[in-house]
């Protein structure tokens, strides 16, 4: 035990934490256009003059858990048009790969508690090239690199300064505060930094007076009150010029309206840059506020700042600043020490080390309240009539104020449902109070909606997600168990049972469209990997049976079975909803494996031995796409190992399930090993028998197909050089393995499934061969790679699988990384070197990281991985 661990168990520690969002214009939540383009309603411009409805922005940013009050640092290097308060990126349609941010920050090191946080901003001292950002990559196509921020040449000659960013809380609400900028030029540049101090717009809405307000207290503190919070002060160890104005809306520069407003938003900006003095509130009073300090940095020197915001007053506010700061950087090595004792290698601490930071710095306030959103509120115009019916109408209920993990606070400021289950997963790993609220969470009423279905993400909340928060909360239920000496917590697993009870019926009624336990489900978080966008609507008579939506429910039926049989162990009512997910397995995967249709053939193709989906036409023909990918593999992820010693201490259940078997021995032989016990005493429940899994795995292991360097593709690389097509009549559909970036536009284009390794569905295989493991034994062994001459168990298939994860960020015998593909700064440059991003995805063949940069969200699945010993 140490420090940071006893934090844990005391309520207030979380208080304040990394809540601000990195970006809050382009989101769905501040949309009140008439046509719900979100990206083009708020921009990057807008984002210093408007006040933002639902929540806030900015650089390394910290709030209470509420958000009523914020802080973050703004920077400027004299050369930029404006403050550089926020993080820059293109949108969706400027960028020739989707939304992108376009600035270098890393999450460096972070505590459960935020007892003590470290980020990295890295800003250039030449103008920031946002026209060039724009303009060369909307000069490029789809078939092109991301023009990325390093391409510019803006870092050349080491013209840039390292700003680190650090904060260490004294107590709850006690929060020391250190700015130390460098500079990495040979040659004195000038740097202003500016603490900025602001409360949410809570009074701009009709819904309350504004009560708040900062003011000036001495040449070294301001004064911070606010009604429903305490008062406050922040304090600098050096005299600055404090500049006041409002976090109101620019009116004049945003809607041409002039009510004779004086101080704005931007009004602190437009004072230091354009040089408007009568933008800031002389009285020095407002609700927003920034000290400024402004430095000129010898080359090769730095310069640090300290702050200390705290609640209260403190008449020597740095006299104990650097012992209370050196003991909470102690306390978090005691902390990351503890959990990584079994760790060897020097890499592998710092890349989890990395991981996690990057997962709890991505907490962030989550506000929206949709029928209010819909609606418009009373202290402004009312919305365009489009935008009452843009989107969201059937979710009028969800109301969210919460700290959400979020996949990538500037990329995806949102939550997405199936992300957060992996999230959780390692989250459990240094916090698992907060991943079981996380997924507690999303069973209340304000979330999941009353006929019992998930929200997706904001963009549409009735998009469908793959069903995984069953198995995450049973992952993160073994997790504490684990870190309790053996003690689970039952409160928690049965409680979201209770409403995964409604979900899975939810799954049930809406997405098996003949009642015959094949289901849909359209994309389902795969963006692009179908032949076709399998989220449209198909021709009359047709209807897509979709080998992955099926099997995400048999996996889903196997964890509510699962979670039954341990509730059962203390409360026997469960056997019964045991038996009822036991034989509803059953059903689903004799669906898969031999529909009760005109050709009786499946899921499961006998001639490929592959599983697709199929298309079903009038309910007379069935077509199979024949297209190997990630969909054919998933049907792994259904696979559970029940022992003889539960059965046997839940006769009734046995009773259930023998006579079941007895009765229907079609399901028990297809789908199951059931009569042959493997090793001490235990059944496997599976969709594949020993040959079907080996036909897969013969595949999936094989390196010209999707065993890649870097992990499991996510199509065959077959298609590469023979790209499949087909021919629906009236046109040819072709799909090609693209190993990087996609080439089209499906889903925004921000994404491809069609080649790359993705972390999440890689960890689910990882797990799965180790549950069959479970059962077989090391008896049991399978030809890796496909064609070597040598054969490994499936667990030290596993284990190999996830060597081959953490490689992609490790150093290699060059000193290398993969994830950084062929940028020599980032392979070579000390400053550079040992900083990591943890992509959204990774090249299929050299692992060079994709997508959204800071997606630490899933891909800190990479520290489980780890701490697993991979």
């Amino acid at each position: 035990m140490n420090e940071e661990c006893d934090r844990l168990k005391i309520k207030g520690w979380k208080k304040w934490g990394p809540y601000v969002s990195n970006r809050q214009w382009g989101t769905v939540r501040e949309d009140y256009s008439d046509n719900g383009n979100a990206w083009k309603y708020t921009t990057h411009e807008l984002a210093r003059s408007k006040a933002w409805r639902w929540g806030e922005e900015g650089i390394g940013g910290i709030s209470d858990d509420k958000q009523r009050l914020c802080f973050a640092p703004a920077f400027w290097n004299g050369n930029d048009p404006m403050l550089k308060e926020v993080f820059f990126g293109l949108t969706n349609e400027e960028g020739n790969h989707g939304e992108d941010v376009k600035e270098l920050f890393y999450y460096l090191d972070s505590t459960p508690t935020h007892s003590y946080m470290k980020m990295l901003y890295k800003y250039p001292q030449g103008a920031f090239p946002y026209d060039e950002l724009r303009t060369v990559n909307a000069g490029r196509s789809k078939q092109e690199p991301e023009y990325e921020l390093l391409d510019t040449g803006i870092f050349n000659d080491n013209r840039y300064f390292d700003i680190f960013i650090e904060y260490a809380k004294a107590d709850k609400e006690d929060l020391l505060i250190k700015i130390t900028a460098h500079n990495r030029a040979a040659d004195p540049a000038n740097l202003s930094i500016l603490p900025t101090v602001w409360f949410r717009n809570r009074w701009s809405w009709g819904y309350h007076d504004k009560s708040a307000c900062i003011s000036k207290d001495t040449e070294t503190s301001i004064a911070i009150a606010e009604d429903t919070l305490a008062d406050y002060h922040l304090y600098t160890q050096e005299p600055t010029d404090w500049l006041f104005t409002e976090n109101d809306t620019n009116l004049a520069k945003v809607y041409n309206y002039n009510n004779g407003q004086k101080y704005a938003k931007d009004g602190i900006n437009d004072y230091l840059v354009n040089n408007e003095t009568s933008a800031v509130n002389p009285d020095c009073t407002g609700t927003k506020a920034a000290g400024v300090f402004e430095y000129k940095i010898e080359g090769g020197k730095s310069v640090s700042l300290l702050l200390r915001l705290c609640s209260g007053t403190n008449t020597k506010p740095f006299e104990d600043f650097n012992e209370i700061f050196d003991r909470r950087v102690t306390e978090a090595d005691d902390f990351y020490k503890s959990l990584q004792k079994d760790i060897e290698g020097k890499d592998e601490r710092l890349i989890q080390r990395q991981a996690l930071a990057g997962l709890l710095w991505n907490k962030q306030f989550y506000n929206y309240d949709v029928r209010k959103w819909l609606k418009g509120d009373p202290g402004e115009p009312s919305p365009p009539e489009g935008h009452t019916t843009s989107r969201n109408l059937n979710w009028v209920h969800l109301n969210n104020a919460d700290i959400i993990s979020m996949p990538d606070k500037w990329e995806f400021p949102w939550y997405a449902t199936w992300d957060l289950g992996f999230h959780c997963l390692s989250l459990a790993l240094v916090d698992a109070a907060f991943a079981k609220r996380q997924l507690l969470m999303l069973t209340k009423e304000w979330y999941m909606h009353p006929n019992g279905q998930f929200p997706a993400y904001e963009f549409n909340f009735d998009d469908t997600n793959p069903p995984v928060h069953a198995w995450a909360t049973w992952e993160v239920y073994k997790l504490d168990q684990q870190q309790n000496e053996g003690t689970g917590d039952t409160f928690f697993l049965e409680s979201v049972f209770q409403k995964l009870l409604i979900n899975f019926t939810w799954w049930v009624n809406r997405k098996d469209e003949k009642g015959i336990n094949i289901f849909s489900g359209g994309f389902l978080g795969l963006d692009n990997i179908g032949v076709f966008d399998r989220n449209m609507k198909l021709p009359e008579g047709v209807h897509i049976q979709q080998a992955d939506g099926t099997s995400w429910m048999a996996m889903y039926a196997l964890n509510m079975m699962h979670i039954s049989l341990t509730l059962a162990l203390s409360n026997k009512v469960y056997e019964a909803m045991a038996t009822k997910f036991f034989e509803h397995f059953l059903y689903i995967a004799g669906a898969i494996m031999n529909i009760m249709g005109p050709d009786d053939t499946g899921l499961w193709d006998r001639e490929d031995e592959f599983f697709y989906d199929v298309l079903s036409i009038n309910g007379t023909r069935s077509v199979k796409l024949k297209l190997r990918s990630m969909i054919g593999i998933i049907p792994l992820f259904a696979v559970e190992v029940i022992k003889d010693e539960t059965l046997k201490k839940l006769p009734q259940f046995a009773a259930h399930m023998q006579w079941f078997l007895d009765n229907r021995p079609d399901l028990a032989n297809l789908v199951s090993r059931w009569t042959e016990k493997g090793t001490n005493d235990k059944h496997l429940l599976s969709l594949l028998r020993g040959h079907r899994m080996k036909r897969i795995l013969s595949r999936m292991l094989d390196e010209t197909e999707f065993l890649s360097d870097f992990g499991v593709r996510s199509l065959s690389k077959t298609y590469q050089a023979a790209p499949f097509v087909f021919d629906t009549g009236r046109t040819k559909l072709c799909v090609s393995y693209i190993p990087g970036e996609s080439d089209s536009g499906m889903f925004g284009g921000n994404s491809n499934w069609r080649g790359p390794v993705w972390m999440p569905v890689n960890f689910l295989i990882i797990r799965s061969l180790l549950r069959f493991h479970d059962y077989y034994s090391d008896d049991f062994k399978v030809e890796y790679p496909t064609g070597s001459g040598s054969f490994l168990s499936l667990k030290q298939i596993a284990a190999e699988l996830g060597k081959r994860l953490v490689s992609i960020f490790k150093q290699d015998d060059t000193g290398r990384r993969p994830c950084y593909g062929g940028n020599e700064m980032l392979q070579t440059d000390p400053h550079f070197k040992d900083l990591l991003l943890f992509n959204e995805y990774f090249h299929g063949d050299d692992g060079k990281g994709l997508g959204a940069s800071h997606q630490t969200g899933w891909t800190a699945l990479v520290a489980n991985l780890i701490q697993q010993g991979c």
